[in-house]
């Protein structure tokens, strides 16, 4: 998902809309791209993940991955 350059408010409904979308999907690992900059929309981001129930981690991405600009996210399994 790219957020990068987006209003925060539109940024974290398109997150959840994404995160939601991805659980019902059952894809284990996803990647948020948030870029660098001032590191508001990171911040943000993460706060988002760590209240959101189908989110099992979050990490930064590996160098390759696209580091500080990418959050890296597993997501739980969903039980059907």
């Amino acid at each position: 998902l790219h957020l990068r350059r987006k209003p925060i408010a539109e940024a974290m409904h398109e997150l959840d809309i994404f995160l939601n979308s991805v659980f019902l999907d059952n894809i284990s690992t996803v990647r948020i791209i948030h870029g660098k900059g001032s590191g508001e929309m990171r911040k943000d981001v993460w706060e988002a993940l760590s209240y959101h129930q189908i989110v099992k981690s979050i990490r930064i991405a590996y160098l390759g991955e696209g580091d500080a600009g990418v959050t890296v996210v597993d997501m739980e399994s969903p039980n059907i």
